[in-house]
């Protein structure tokens, strides 16, 4: 069948890689992964796989990978699966070449050193966010898996259009910003409760500061001019419960090891980017006089940075 989008994947780590995956079982997508990776482009037009990130896997034998960032230029759809802190200049180089209908659709986590939203630095008409309760390896293993749209209504039916036949389900919100700042919040968010969990080991205690934590996010959202209604999509509650109760997430893995008395210099970058946000909102609600509208927060803020005891985080978080 002749393809009718053209899509280009910035990032080939896990998530990207996996995304493409899940992307090639629709006949109509052309499919190019972009990569700074000499090795892992090798690996991938030669071997079909890309041992770094997903060793032993067969990778589609549609899809290609370049080192050249012209394959941009073209295409009908960019998804963004770099990181955080690259995204700004990525877009800004690749902005006077490329069409501009394109969608830009941001997959990173994160705010802006500032404290911005990283959609407001990309340099398109159309941008979006597709966040979800999505662990890399399930999407890669073809597991059915649901999203989160922020953005147009007519950009989510023509992105929804690309999805048909990959198994992932979508929702709607037209609340750009809010998709991405709850991406952010649920990280945070895991460490308080993963915290709890490694002290408790108590489902009626994770779920406690669980209830805790959405009425917060909800309040965030409000705070930052977004809607609170976004915590009910996919991105909210779905992905805060994915982050926040399964072992597998790295940021509830650092909360359970400070939880036991453990801390570990975190090395990945999603547990780095919660530590960052913890800091940055933690000041925001001090500077605005609201530490006792957000407790939690302002409790995990006060351990990590201020000096406060388990003991007095129990205190604030379980009362």
């Amino acid at each position: 069948m002749k393809h009718t989008y053209h899509i280009v994947i910035a990032g080939t780590g896990v998530f990207g890689t996996a995304l493409a995956q899940r992307l090639s079982w629709n006949s109509k997508n052309h499919i190019t992964l972009y990569s700074i990776e000499p090795d892992v482009v090798k690996d991938i037009n030669e071997k079909n796989q890309n041992s770094k990130y997903f060793p032993g896997r067969h990778i589609n034998n549609d899809i290609r990978a370049t080192l050249d960032i012209s394959c941009a230029y073209n295409a009908d759809v960019i998804f963004l699966a770099i990181p955080s802190q690259v995204i700004e200049p990525y877009t800004q180089k690749i902005a006077p070449y490329t069409r501009k209908d394109t969608r830009i659709i941001n997959l990173s986590k994160g705010l802006s050193a500032d404290g911005s939203f990283l959609v407001d630095s990309i340099p398109f008409p159309h941008v979006g966010s597709l966040k979800g309760p999505t662990f890399a390896v399930e999407v890669m293993n073809g597991v059915p898996t649901a999203l989160t749209y922020g953005g147009t209504t007519d950009d989510f039916s023509y992105i929804r259009n690309i999805l048909l036949e990959t198994g992932i389900s979508l929702d709607h919100t037209d609340d750009l910003r809010g998709v991405e700042l709850v991406s952010v919040l649920k990280n945070m968010y895991a460490i308080a409760i993963g915290i709890v969990s490694g002290r408790y080991n108590s489902p009626n205690v994770d779920f406690l500061v669980m209830t805790k934590a959405v009425n917060e996010m909800r309040d965030l959202l409000e705070l930052y001019g977004c809607s609170s209604n976004t915590i009910f999509n996919y991105c909210g509650i779905g992905d805060l419960g994915l982050t926040a109760l399964n072992d597998l997430s790295r940021n509830r893995t650092l909360g359970l090891l400070i939880g036991k008395g453990f801390f570990n210099d975190p090395k990945s970058s999603t547990v780095i980017e919660g530590l960052r946000t913890i800091r940055l909102l933690g000041e925001l609600v001090r500077e605005k006089g609201l530490e006792d509208k957000f407790v939690v927060l302002e409790a995990l803020y006060a351990l990590m940075y201020s000096g406060v005891s388990l003991n007095e985080y129990y205190l604030k978080v379980l009362s």
